[in-house]
């Protein structure tokens, strides 16, 4: 009903004690019906299904549909294993209602999926079947959430991918999602815990005393903040005693901007990000540095740069390769010298204008990893 789609059925029947065709199910039966759906997309859970001559006159409440809230990129870690990749994530679509994929090609990491979760448990189960149910070899991209775009001519957009993200002369404002956390740590962590919320940009609500040693901290965080290391940090600080849990509290407005990563003078799209704009600085320089260590060098200098639209705040560069051009000339007059150093200081020029860096896939995975 809540699909308003139609459907001829060809059997209806009961499982237990085995599966059994029957002449009718009544309402609230259990049971199972053979229809011409054509794809399980179209059956939603807790959806109401009645009889098209006598229908209902409303679905039955508590239908709500599922919302992801982190989306990540799945690629294959060898390009030909695309085909298996996708079988494996649509079976485990068929068993999983809450997880959607669609496809997706990067020019780094070549074809893959750009998957939506519930949130990071979830995202990492599936990661984690799709390695040990059916043996692929994957790499995921950070996971990043939905923002919602406002745009200067009053438009609502929803953006899940930094690389949709439309120009800025045009977005009036950028809101991210909220969530409601709650806390559990020890006593004699809270300053430290407390530190941790603020450092996220986090808002603290309240304290709530479960006990005499333990307490409980309600606050708001934006989602993008807890998405890689907070759990982890929260295990660290409070010596695995702390948990924590999160609902979803809607969209507030941030200075929130795109951070794009330049190579060479190109910008690399794998590597864009949205970001809060005090901690851009520091982003830009953290994949700046970890980019020089995997970028092999090349017979010239290469530049590294992290910028916010024009404005680079960024840089780190990859030093040439130097060939000895000078080894021929032993003994003589020093011109000679200065002179091959000069043409290969010409050629180096030429060829940076030219020349076209070829990030190998390794060091796309080492990035990714690092993050």
């Amino acid at each position: 009903m809540r699909n308003n789609a139609r459907y001829e059925i060809k059997e209806v029947g009961v499982f237990t004690p085995k599966m059994l065709a029957q002449e009718k199910l009544n309402p609230g039966d259990v049971g199972y019906f053979i229809a011409n759906i054509k794809s399980t997309a179209d059956v939603k859970i807790g959806d109401t299904i009645t009889d098209q001559r006598h229908p209902a006159r409303e679905p039955l409440p508590g239908f709500q549909e599922i919302h992801p809230m982190v989306f990540s990129g799945i690629y294959p870690i060898n390009t030909g294993d695309f085909e298996h990749l996708k079988t494996a994530i649509a079976k485990l679509r068929l068993n999983d209602s809450a997880f959607i994929y669609q496809p997706e090609s990067s020019v780094a990491l070549g074809f893959g999926f750009r998957c939506g979760f519930l949130g990071l448990l979830h995202m990492e189960i599936i990661q984690e079947r799709l390695r040990r149910e059916y043996n692929m070899d994957i790499i995921a991209t950070s996971p990043s959430v939905v923002y919602e775009v406002i745009t200067t001519g009053g438009e609502k957009l929803v953006i899940d991918n930094p690389a949709h993200l439309p120009n800025p002369t045009v977005i009036q404002e950028i809101r991210e999602p909220i969530v409601k956390a709650y806390v559990l740590c020890p006593n004699e962590n809270i300053g430290d815990i407390l530190q941790l919320i603020l450092e996220k940009r986090g808002q603290m609500d309240r304290t709530e005393s479960l006990d005499t040693r333990r307490v409980m901290l309600h606050c708001e965080l934006p989602l993008n903040e807890i998405l890689v290391d907070f759990n982890d940090k929260i295990k660290s600080i409070t010596r695995g005693y702390g948990s924590m849990d999160y609902e979803q509290a809607g969209y507030r407005a941030a200075k929130l901007v795109k951070l794009d990563v330049l190579v060479n003078g190109e910008p690399v799209d794998a590597f864009s990000t949205i970001v809060h704009k005090d901690r851009a600085e520091a982003r830009g320089r953290q994949l700046a540095a970890k980019l020089k260590e995997v970028i092999p060098r090349q017979l010239y200098q290469v530049a590294i740069q992290a910028a916010i639209g024009g404005k680079i705040i960024a840089r780190e560069s990859v030093s040439a390769l130097r060939k000895n051009v000078t080894a021929k000339c032993y003994g003589g007059d020093i011109t000679r010298k200065r002179k091959l150093l000069e043409k290969q200081k010409e050629g180096k020029k030429r060829m940076k204008s030219i020349g076209k860096i070829n990030i190998p896939q390794e060091a796309f995975i080492e990035v990714l990893k690092a993050q």
